[in-house]
């Protein structure tokens, strides 16, 4: 098995034409007639008995000739490519170029290879930065929600309902004095305010004192999802069983202690700081992807639609994978959520095209600069990962080659090359 050709065409096209020797290609048509004869029923031989020769004479020289070809090709063609040295990135098609040529079958693959790009400039990008400046209103906010958080129900006996509070209640639907299917519910817990129920139901409910039975009048919105209730009045039978009510923690040295801080002073202080580091990741990422953007606007580049496809593969697979992570599974979510796979690729698409993008620019700064990974720092990779996935260092040795950890760390190089380049301004953004 050898190449023999390698050849790129345009538009990022490449073929290559290989050989099979016809001396593996005869001990493969053996193999597959020992595995095939025993299912052949040959005149004048018992079943599984007859001779190479005979069945061929019989079937014709090539019988198992397609069979054999089709279990060499793999290997002959990855050992092609690897010669080669071509990055393939679409599935191959396969001709037979010649079948005895100096003692070999020739085949020709083509496919699409990865294309160089060119970038007319990739330093001094010019981008905005927009900081976001942490207020008193910000912190106070912060703080606000870990006092709901920490909040306790109180139950209320000495006051009728009010927006806010939530309300234990028992409900039954009727239109046209007639019960519909899900308008029922027992004992349900319904916060006033929330918007949980058809509109004007909530403010119906305000003003009622515990154990008292009232009507709610309502009508379905014209988009309601029911068709059968939609822009129908409808009057729900309902019971107040009981009224509780959020209770928050006084902000005070106590609650600032139970925050693991000695006083409210310092809890301030540590909530705007951690605010402060927040906002600033946030809009080093908003620059990161002008940045990119821009990196991106410079490139020329003719990019083969299987890369894209294989993207797009790529981030159903690991979509699918937080899914299971949770539980689920694409099925699942598209029983929920009403969409296909053909939707849900759709809605990848945007994001792996401009991935693609990215790293195609990358790989020619990467190229340009003249970027290589070191020892220390593919070893360094191998020991984060090894931790991340709880693995001993060896095992991800293993399963991921040393060449793409190469490869990714001299991207993410390039990457910090052209953000500490770029020529930045930064901009205050308006908090409110």
């Amino acid at each position: 098995m050898s190449l023999i050709k390698a050849e790129k065409l345009e538009k990022s096209k490449a073929y290559i034409e290989f050989g099979i020797s016809t001396e593996a290609l005869d001990a493969e048509i053996k193999n597959v007639y020992k595995k095939q004869i025993g299912k052949m029923n040959i005149p004048g031989f018992r079943k599984g008995k007859a001779p190479l020769a005979i069945v061929e004479k019989l079937y014709g020289k090539g019988v198992f000739t397609d069979e054999a070809l089709n279990n060499l090709l793999p290997d002959a063609y990855e050992a092609a490519i690897k010669e080669a040295a071509l990055d393939v990135v679409s599935r191959p098609e396969f001709d037979v170029v010649s079948m005895d040529d100096n003692g070999q079958v020739v085949l020709k693959a083509t496919f699409d290879v990865k294309p160089e790009a060119a970038l007319k400039e990739y330093k001094g990008l010019k981008a905005e930065k927009e900081v976001t400046e942490v207020t008193d209103k910000m912190v106070d906010a912060d703080i606000e929600n870990a006092r709901k958080r920490a909040a306790r129900e109180i139950e209320v006996t000495d006051r009728a309902a009010e927006m806010g509070d939530t309300a234990e209640i028992d409900f039954e639907g009727f239109v046209d004095g007639v019960a519909f299917e899900g308008g029922k519910g027992e004992n349900h817990k319904l916060k006033l305010g929330s918007g949980q129920f058809i509109a004007g139901f909530e403010e119906q409910v305000v003003g009622k004192s515990v154990g008292e039975e009232f009507d709610v009048n309502v009508t379905f919105p014209e988009e309601y999802g029911a068709s059968d209730l939609a822009g129908k009045a409808a009057v729900f039978k309902c019971k107040l069983h009981s009224i509780t009510k959020e209770e928050l923690p006084e902000l005070d040295d106590e609650f600032a202690k139970d925050m693991s801080f000695d006083n409210v002073e310092a809890y301030k202080a540590d909530v705007r700081a951690k605010l402060v580091e927040r906002y600033e990741k946030m809009a080093d990422q908003v620059l990161e992807n002008k940045v990119l953007d821009a990196l991106v606007e410079n490139m020329e580049v003719e990019i083969p639609e299987a890369m894209f496809v294989n993207e797009v593969e790529n981030e159903l697979r690991e979509y699918d994978m937080q899914l299971r992570s949770n539980g689920l599974d694409l099925n699942t979510y598209f029983k929920y959520t009403g969409q296909n796979l053909d939707q849900l690729r759709e809605n990848f698409r945007p994001r792996a095209e401009k991935s693609v993008k990215v790293r195609l620019a990358l790989e020619a700064v990467v190229k340009a600069e003249g970027i290589v990974a070191s020892e220390e720092e593919i070893e360094a990779e191998y020991k984060k990962m090894a931790e991340m996935y709880s693995m001993e260092i060896d095992k991800v040795k293993e399963v991921v080659a040393s060449e793409d950890i190469a490869k990714d760390i001299c991207v993410q190089s390039a990457l910090k090359l052209v953000k500490d380049s770029a020529d930045v301004t930064v901009k205050t953004k308006d908090a409110e």
